[in-house]
């Protein structure tokens, strides 16, 4: 990122100096002679840097993203911003998930004169470490409340939602609580219990060299062997505790409190999460629609991404 901001402000730099060369009007009162600036001694350099820096932040702005760190209930949390249309969009990720992992084809693709996406990692993910993941009972819930707070103190007050995975009971939770904030929440991959056999197979996928060399690649690359192995095991128990502490039930009481208008997608070949659960979220989330990809897998958004991008586009213009 240095590198290229160095390259960026001496483009900026060289690219007025050629104005000044080749303008026949009188400069502007940035650089007030037709003196190229040879130096950072000379006078003028300072706030060429700060033009040259302001034009890149707009470029970012405009194209690019931007990262932040914020303080979110005595965390540290990463999260990354694009775009600056009207209709805000949060982003929330699976299990292990950050923004660049789960949400980069949404992040890069989305109209960004329509719409301002925010993703965010959760505590112990991605970048908003430290802190470790921890894992109370209830820890999907206390990501909710992670994701509410951060709207919060972004000065917020209206968005939609789009979650996968642990990030779908997350945005379930979050429009169920606080339904004057969300406008509109589509899901995928999530589920608001879990059976003894959802169980079984979480635990068939406890080592991580069980996976395939393109699903582990990214969370190596993210975490290392140990905090992967680690974390994804505790997660796997994690779960466990919702089966045997909860019944299996994650957030069903939820659902009758969720009054946006709700799209729920799935794939049909998703292993990890049955048909049955998009079913129940659809029969319990009123007016809820329910959208099944015949040869979608849990990660629909990203094997199949410019179908899903245009259909949850579609659903997000909607009156």
């Amino acid at each position: 990122m240095q590198r290229t901001r160095g390259i960026f402000f001496k483009k900026c730099i060289d690219r007025i100096n050629t104005q000044l060369l080749i303008s026949k009007a009188k400069p502007a009162s940035i650089v007030p002679s037709r003196t190229h600036i040879k130096s950072n001694t000379d006078p003028r350099y300072f706030t060429l840097v700060q033009h040259a820096k302001s034009r890149f932040l707009d470029e970012q702005r405009r194209s690019g993203i931007l990262s932040h760190k914020i303080e979110v209930n005595r965390a540290r949390l990463h999260f990354e911003t694009t775009g600056d249309g009207p209709n805000i969009i949060l982003l929330l990720p699976g299990a292990l998930g950050s923004s660049r992992t789960d949400f980069e084809k949404q992040l890069t693709d989305f109209n960004k004169s329509n719409y301002t996406l925010i993703a965010f990692d959760p505590r112990g993910y991605g970048k908003s470490i430290p802190p470790n993941r921890t894992w109370p009972l209830e820890f999907l819930q206390r990501d909710a409340d992670d994701a509410f707070e951060l709207i919060r103190k972004l000065n917020i007050h209206k968005l939609s939602i789009l979650g996968w995975s642990d990030g779908a009971i997350t945005g379930m939770i979050m429009a169920a609580r606080h339904p004057d904030i969300v406008n509109k929440l589509v899901i995928w991959g999530g589920n608001a219990y879990v059976t003894e056999k959802d169980i079984e197979a979480y635990q068939g996928l406890k080592d991580i060299w069980k996976w395939s060399e393109k699903m582990r690649s990214p969370f190596m690359t993210l975490y290392g062997e140990e905090y992967f192995q680690k974390t994804w095991e505790e997660w796997v128990e994690a779960y466990e505790r919702y089966f045997t502490k909860r019944n299996g039930d994650i957030c069903k009481d939820e659902l009758k409190n969720i009054k946006c208008k709700t799209l729920i997608i799935h794939g049909l070949k998703d292993p990890l999460v049955g048909l049955e659960h998009p079913d129940y979220l659809h029969h319990n989330i009123a007016g809820s629609r329910l959208y099944i990809m015949p040869e979608g897998k849990h990660n629909l958004h990203i094997r199949y991404h410019r179908e899903f991008n245009f259909m949850v586009e579609h659903f997000l213009k909607e009156t």
